[in-house]
């Protein structure tokens, strides 16, 4: 995982609530052998049409949306079925943080361990951002705060494990895995 301390960012605005973990990654590429290389999956259905050709009008296929690495979605994004694949494909696609009014828990704690940040607002920002898209903003995981290039800020809960994890660049296994010494130095006292 990489890790995340501080970066900016334009955004891209995805309004649409209640989007599902189907939508994101749809069920038929569940099986690839990987993750890398499924951020090509990501929201498939919206990005193509029947033929595989890119859909012209869907903001991640616009200009102005490549190289972005903030999502500001609709509210309730993440919902549906509890697949860790959704995470996966938005960071191989470059997300590194999504912002809402709020988020599935089961996608947003998958989100967490696996290197995405999702970023709850207060309504009056998320409208804000959702009104002036590709606006650049900078987070700062280290004092959970997000901040746009006009002044509009918030802070944003992140819980204190995820939160060194990402900012570190190690998943849960990372973690325990760097407790070896430690965890050895206590088997040998049994």
């Amino acid at each position: 995982m990489e890790k995340i301390i501080k970066f900016s960012s334009k955004t891209v605005v995805m309004a649409n609530e209640d989007v599902d973990t189907d939508q994101i990654i749809p069920a038929r590429f569940l099986t690839l052998p990987s993750k890398e290389g499924i951020g090509e999956c990501l929201f498939y259905d919206w990005r193509f049409d029947e033929s595989g050709q890119p859909n012209k009008d869907f903001i991640l296929n616009k200009e102005e949306s490549q190289n972005c690495s903030v999502l500001v979605a609709g509210n309730n994004f993440g919902c549906g079925s509890s697949r860790e694949h959704a995470p996966w494909a938005l960071v191989d696609y470059g997300f590194k943080a999504i912002v809402s009014t709020s988020f599935a828990d089961i996608f947003k704690n998958n989100s967490l361990k696996n290197g995405l940040i999702p970023i709850t607002v207060p309504k009056e920002m998320h409208n804000w951002l959702i009104n002036n898209p590709g606006v650049e903003v900078m987070i700062d995981l280290e004092n959970t705060l997000i901040q746009t290039q006009h002044g509009h800020q918030s802070s944003f809960p992140v819980e204190s494990f995820s939160r060194y994890c990402l900012m570190n660049g190690i998943d849960q296994l990372g973690y325990i895995l760097s407790q070896e010494s430690e965890i050895t130095k206590h088997e040998n006292k049994i």
